[in-house]
């Protein structure tokens, strides 16, 4: 290693080079930490969705439990150039290209700030048309509007923390913004039952709590970041967008971006169809998808790893590593989303029952749950083979595919099915079909195809 980023970091800097050691172990190593933080983010909604559901009435737990699609279709976008920019360090700090890699987080951070002014306007101008567009009930309306003109009022929070724990991330650094959420989680649920519980503030309060820790997080990174001392360090004079890099980011990140937001638009025609059943179909949905949110967590944390291990042991030129270790992530992956699966199957009727009391509610959330969570390896695989693709430049092969299916198939299918079957049952059986169909498309081009770019072939005839 050469340069600034060639010298051995200090004690307390939680790097990590995926590029050497055992491969299985470096992926976990890398990964337990992300795991810890997503609980942690799950515990956001959780704590938001318990609070409100155990001291607020159903109407307010339906808004607040249903928000996720919505949200995801404008933070999703963002959120995947995040994920672009974060491949793109990654795979420069494999190579040691040090120049690289400080101009790649200085226009990560500049398109991160232009990122939260355009989610602001979008959430605040599009959410009232798409909640009527959505068939949300009247009785859940004014509490889901005003729970998302707090939210977006504040969304910055969110996506520079995003932005902020991609750049890290990338570096090989998952403990530091672990440790950030861990402060700030506990902090919201202070505050989710200081507003809610004491307050009586409703989902205004939830959405407060929510924003107020989230832009702690997101602070606590930057003065992280700034307080950097090598190469990696964060300087606010060089803060620009360098065009050969933001080309870069929007290859890889804009892909990622538009399948979560596309992905996003078929799971809100799904949940108006859901919405169409009443405010105890949203609320029971709801707290599945909680449920499911958090049992998930395992799969989705090394479906993040996977695109940070591809990426260096590629820039590395480790092409034997890094099929290595797409192998053992997937696999890992698989097997243990269909162990979850076996399990939340028998307690689900708690799990559910924790969100909420109704027993209206609960049935609708145990149909959801008994219908879908054995097909949990079929979703695991997915992911982790996007994560994979992602990793290797490849982030428009997984766009595409679950475009196809998790939009258009999945739209086209609850559209037409529920007219001659108008049960709810029908709308949970069009998650498993379209992860299956997206599953076998994604292992046929991953068995086929040169998904290292033939950077190895190039490298041999070089």
């Amino acid at each position: 290693m050469s340069g600034i980023l060639g010298r051995r970091r200090g004690k307390g800097e939680a790097a990590v080079d995926l590029t050497k050691g055992p491969i299985g172990k470096g992926i976990l190593m890398f990964a337990i930490p992300l795991f810890l933080g997503q609980l942690l983010q799950q515990f956001y909604n959780m704590a938001d969705a318990w609070v409100v559901g155990n001291f607020a009435d159903n109407n307010a737990f339906a808004a607040v439990s249903s928000a996720g699609n919505l949200i995801f279709l404008i933070t999703g976008f963002f959120n995947g150039i995040a994920v672009g920019g974060g491949v793109v360090i990654s795979r420069y700090y494999g190579a040691k290209d040090q120049d690289k890699v400080t101009k790649a987080i200085h226009t990560n951070l500049l398109m991160g700030v232009i990122a939260s002014v355009l989610a602001t306007l979008l959430g605040l101008l599009l959410i009232p048309w798409l909640l009527v567009l959505m068939n949300t009930p009247d009785s859940v309306l004014p509490q889901s509007l005003l729970y998302f003109r707090i939210y977006f009022g504040g969304v910055a929070t969110v996506i520079m923390y995003n932005i902020c724990m991609s750049v890290m991330r990338a570096l090989g650094d998952s403990l530091h913004p672990l440790y950030y959420l861990i402060l700030s989680s506990l902090t919201n649920v202070v505050l989710d039952l200081l507003f809610v519980a004491g307050f009586h503030w409703g989902v205004g309060g939830a959405a407060v709590a929510t924003v107020f820790s989230q832009g702690m997080s997101a602070v606590l990174c930057l003065i992280r970041m700034c307080r950097a001392k090598d190469g990696t360090k964060l300087e606010l004079k060089k803060l620009h967008l360098y065009p050969g890099i933001m080309k870069e980011v929007l290859s890889q990140g804009l892909p990622t971006g538009l399948q979560g937001s596309l992905i996003s638009i078929g799971n809100i025609v799904v949940q108006s169809n859901i919405n169409s059943f009443g405010a105890y179909a949203m609320s029971g949905q709801g707290a599945y998808a909680k449920v499911e949110g958090f049992a998930f967590l395992p799969i989705t944390c090394m479906s993040m790893a996977l695109p940070t291990f591809i990426s260096q042991n590629l820039g590395a030129k480790e092409y034997k590593r890094a099929k290595q270790g797409a192998v053992f992530g997937i696999g890992f992956g698989v097997l243990l989303a269909e162990l979850i699966g076996v399990v939340i199957y028998f307690i689900a009727p708690w799990a559910i029952g924790v969100f909420v009391k109704e027993p209206e509610a609960i049935a609708f959330g145990l149909t959801h749950a008994h219908i879908t969570v054995l097909f949990y390896c079929l979703l695991a695989f997915s992911h982790c083979a996007a994560g994979v693709l992602r990793g290797c430049g490849k982030s428009v092969v997984p766009m595409i595919t679950m475009f196809i299916f998790w939009c258009g198939v999945r739209i086209c299918y609850v559209t037409a099915a529920i007219r001659f079957f108008p049960v709810y049952q029908t709308i949970a059986w069009a998650y498993p079909l379209t992860w299956g169909l997206s599953t076998l498309v994604l292992l046929v081009f991953l068995l086929r195809s040169d998904w290292t770019h033939g950077m190895e072939y190039r490298e041999k005839r070089a």
